[in-house]
């Protein structure tokens, strides 16, 4: 069943491109600019691990049986798979070598994947919140394709999954604030504040989201990438609150800060959202930014700590339970060779 909360939709009118409600994010030939400048003048000490990052991998019989309590895994970056009310559920799945168009090329994973694919159980949902390249990845779409019963995608995304195959009663497209029933699960489609696009000519084709999931016994918040907004805090007061948030912390940098959050933002997002437990997604497998990659980790577990949030950082594979997470370690910390965990803060 599909229902629509509100009238309100991210697109003008028929024709139009999607946009965002508080900014109308472009890069003008000046902020281009700057950004190049950024790049090349970048040092940094630590944008890929030196030695490998530590990796829990899944036993496939830990996959086969569906039958626990409510359970997240991280599988690297955006990617996490949940095992909600005897199913599964996967968020963004990006599963190749590189984060790009092209394999030849393009941002590479830091770590392996810490489970055999051909192992993965029967996934229920399929759940996308955007179609970047890092969020939005066609070989690992059509390899799952058959495991998958249903994928839920913001307005304009089943346009890619159509066009490589996927058949069309398989997919369902909500906008801003449109909920719809998978065997059980709630999920509904929230603003962010982002962009779309996989070419040079498609900017904006494609809507954006959040997602909010609810089963029996959970309700988990993913935010896709989004700048931070006010948006945050409508969300929590309509949707929440929730036992554990997937906030995207990571490939941020001012210059871009409209659409990728800061860490501290992201923990801010967490208590507007008002969550209870806060995961960081978004980091520790890709270089897509100009912070080391250990940054974001470390910034988030100060500002958590700061504002009393209660934040878990397990290490990729790791079993988290939704609603009793277990203490986790500042695992990033020994994984950093030097010793010595550095930020930069301007960014």
């Amino acid at each position: 069943m599909l229902v629509s909360v509100s009238l309100f939709s991210a697109r003008a009118a028929q024709g139009e491109k999607f946009r965002n409600t508080e900014i109308e994010y472009r890069n003008p030939p000046g902020k281009i600019l700057d950004m190049v400048k950024a790049y090349v003048r970048a040092e940094r000490a630590a944008p890929v691990p030196e030695q490998p990052l530590p990796l829990r991998f899944i036993p496939a019989a830990e996959l086969a049986d569906a039958s626990g309590v409510a359970t997240v895994y991280r599988l690297g970056h955006s990617s996490v798979l949940m095992r909600l009310d005897g199913q599964y559920v996967l968020t963004d799945p990006v599963f190749s070598e590189r984060a790009s168009p092209v394999q030849w090329m393009g941002p590479k994973r830091f770590h392996p994947l810490p489970f055999e694919l051909e192992a993965l159980p029967q996934i229920a949902t399929v759940v996308i919140s955007h179609d970047h390249y890092d969020h939005l990845d066609k070989a690992s779409v059509l390899a799952l394709d058959h495991k998958v019963g249903r994928y839920v995608a913001p307005l304009g995304v089943g346009n890619h999954l159509r066009r490589w195959g996927i058949a069309a009663d398989k997919i369902t497209e909500l906008d801003w604030w449109q909920s719809v029933s998978v065997d059980g699960l709630q999920f509904t489609a929230t603003p962010a504040q982002h962009f779309s696009g996989r070419g040079l000519t498609d900017r904006d084709e494609t809507l954006w989201a959040g997602w909010a999931i609810e089963s029996r016994d959970a309700r988990i918040f993913f935010s896709g990438d989004s700048g931070y907004f006010g948006g945050f805090r409508e969300i929590g007061e309509r949707l929440g609150p929730f036992d554990l948030t997937l906030i995207e912390t990571g490939a941020y940098n001012r210059l871009w800060s409209q659409i990728h959050m800061l860490p501290e933002e992201s923990v801010q997002a967490h208590i507007d959202l008002r969550g209870e437990v806060m995961l960081p997604i978004h980091n520790s497998t890709f270089d897509l930014a100009l912070h080391d990659w250990y940054e974001p980790l470390e910034r988030a577990a100060i500002a958590a700590e700061r504002q009393g949030v209660r934040l878990v950082t397990p290490i990729i594979g790791a079993p988290l339970q939704v609603n009793a997470p277990n203490e986790t370690e500042a695992w990033w910390r020994d994984a950093v060779v030097s010793g010595e965990v550095q930020l930069a803060t301007d960014l």
